[in-house]
């Protein structure tokens, strides 16, 4: 006849339900079942540790409230990982993320700005007159795509 062996964990660890654990140690985290290693990833690694709660949950290992109380993580955020899994995999999770370009700042807008900022017009001035944001001017000088003309000292 079968026995039922009640799942041991390693001492020092955290359950998350009746099969799952996980430790912590200075710079790891280490998921376990019953006393088996399953996965382990750094402390900062955000993106290893979303990808493997979401796979507990798609594999039916651990349950969103699990993950939720376990490590105190809002469900909304969980959800969100869970089908970013199921929509793009493991992948996912390691793609550059996707931003978006000033599409305001075509090459001809960026010239007209350009020479206006080197005629000595103001960041607002520009701003005004084109009807381009104040910020996305800003964000171009941040990034290096626009120049303000440097001022000229007098003694």
């Amino acid at each position: 006849m079968p026995q039922v062996q009640m799942p041991l964990f390693p001492v020092g660890s955290h359950e998350i339900n009746e099969f799952l654990a996980f430790s912590t140690s200075e710079n790891e985290i280490t998921y376990f079942n019953g006393h088996l290693p399953v996965f382990t990833h750094a402390k900062e690694d955000l993106k290893s540790f979303r990808l493997i709660t979401s796979q507990f949950i798609i594999n039916g290992s651990a349950k969103q409230r699990d993950i939720a109380e376990a490590f105190g993580v809002p469900r909304r955020t969980i959800k969100r990982y869970v089908k970013l899994y199921r929509d793009k995999g493991p992948s996912g999770f390691f793609s550059p993320r996707k931003t978006r370009s000033a599409s305001v700042l075509i090459p001809e807008v960026i010239e007209r700005v350009q020479q206006l900022l080197d005629e000595g017009y103001s960041v607002s001035e520009i701003s005004k007159k084109l009807t381009i944001k104040h910020d996305t001017l800003n964000r171009a000088i941040y990034s290096g795509r626009l120049h303000k003309k440097k001022a000229l000292h007098h003694p």
